[in-house]
């Protein structure tokens, strides 16, 4: 078993990326758990309590500093924990092999979608569909990046609905609150600016991994040796980062964001075949 410390390093570190890019962690955990020789389907019933550790430990400042849209946060998370709790179940059936493989997948998707938004600092004269406009999914905060109030629109309130839930049966399958997969969603779906995206993010995979985790606590998958250090480290790690977030730029957190996916995918795939061989 990994050291105490290691793993107090290790989360806080995950807490302060995931705080920035809206990844939430468990992201970051699982890797680093699964590479100490801890086997996936721990590392991911574990690595949930992580995720709603740097919600907790984020969620709050971010609200207060008006990053985080609540009205959105609220109607997809209708959808992303009735995917959550089918995605948890899966988690306990399906070959630990098809885990890796799938979180590689999915990792993929968000990375060429980011990548090519990396230039934008914020999306201009976003065009709401009805339904968007109904749900009044708008709002506005002031970026100290920028020194400016910052007024934006989201669009494609259904489409992006129906993508959170593909998102939730991540966060159940994978234990990471699927922050990657939802942060994809909110820009290149919503069309929300990258800082409103990533707090939001961070406010809404709580709830996805409490919903999960049930399925994994009432299974007997958690270690409370190895999850109690690791929710201090990430509670400690997230408010580091919310003192950082609204000082960088959008192209800044996107970029951390490509950088911190290009990792998890080489590390996912690595272990998938390893585990194959």
């Amino acid at each position: 078993m990994t050291n105490i410390l290691t793993i107090l390093l290790a989360s806080s570190f995950a807490g302060f990326l995931g705080a920035i890019t809206g990844l939430g962690g468990g992201s970051i955990m699982v890797p680093f758990l699964v590479a100490t020789g801890i086997p996936v389907k721990y590392a991911i019933a574990n690595s949930m309590i992580t995720i709603i550790a740097t919600s907790s430990g984020s969620a709050s400042a971010y609200v207060r500093e008006r990053l985080t849209n609540i009205k959105a946060a609220m109607y997809l998370e209708i959808f992303t924990i009735t995917g959550a709790i089918i995605g948890a179940y899966i988690a306990l059936l399906a070959p630990s092999k098809y885990l890796y493989f799938f979180f590689a997948a999915f990792l993929s998707s968000s990375f060429y979608g980011i990548r090519r938004e990396i230039g934008k600092e914020i999306q201009e004269n976003v065009a709401q569909d009805g339904i968007s406009q109904w749900l009044e999914l708008e709002g506005s905060y002031f970026d100290e990046a920028i020194d400016r109030e910052v007024r934006y629109k989201m669009t494609n309130a259904l489409w992006g609905g129906l993508g959170m839930v593909i998102a939730g049966l991540a966060a159940g399958m994978l234990g990471i609150g699927a922050g990657a997969f939802k942060v994809a969603i909110h820009e290149l779906i919503l069309k929300m600016p990258s800082k409103v995206s990533s707090s939001t993010s961070n406010f809404i995979i709580g709830m996805t991994a409490l919903a999960g985790s049930s399925v994994f606590i009432a299974s007997g998958f958690i270690n409370l040796t190895l999850a109690a250090p690791m929710a201090i480290g990430t509670t400690i790690g997230s408010l580091m980062g919310t003192r950082v977030l609204n000082k960088l730029s959008n192209k800044t957190v996107r970029l951390l964001f490509t950088i911190v996916l290009a990792y998890l995918i080489v590390q996912m795939i690595y272990k998938g075949v390893v585990s194959i061989a």
